[in-house]
């Protein structure tokens, strides 16, 4: 049960990276000009007091995290993030495959 709601969960969030491609893509097509969604831009547009605590809890646990990985993620684009986390998902909740001539008692 738990597996697959965490395969939905990465379904959707590739779901979500696509669509922030097409959005991307089409605002490329409009405007002559290849500007991505940033991560951080999004979440910040979406909920700027979370990401602000987020910050301030990552600070005060490991300093030194936020510029190296967090901050790093933040400027990457919102397709990327999202698909990565949503691949990351599909594959590590996948279904077991099924043994051949053994029983899984």
């Amino acid at each position: 049960m738990i597996r697959g709601f965490f395969r939905l969960v990465g379904l959707l969030l590739l779901a979500g990276g696509f669509i922030f491609m097409v959005y991307d893509g089409a605002r490329w097509v409009a405007d002559q000009t290849l500007r991505f969604t940033r991560f951080g831009q999004f979440w910040n547009d979406i909920h700027q007091s979370s990401q602000q605590a987020f910050r301030a809890w990552v600070e005060g646990h490991a300093p030194w995290l936020w510029n190296s990985v967090v901050k790093v993620i933040l400027d990457q684009p919102v397709f990327a993030v999202m698909g990565v986390l949503g691949i990351l998902l599909m594959l590590l909740f996948r279904p077991r495959k099924p043994l051949i001539g053994y029983s899984r008692n």
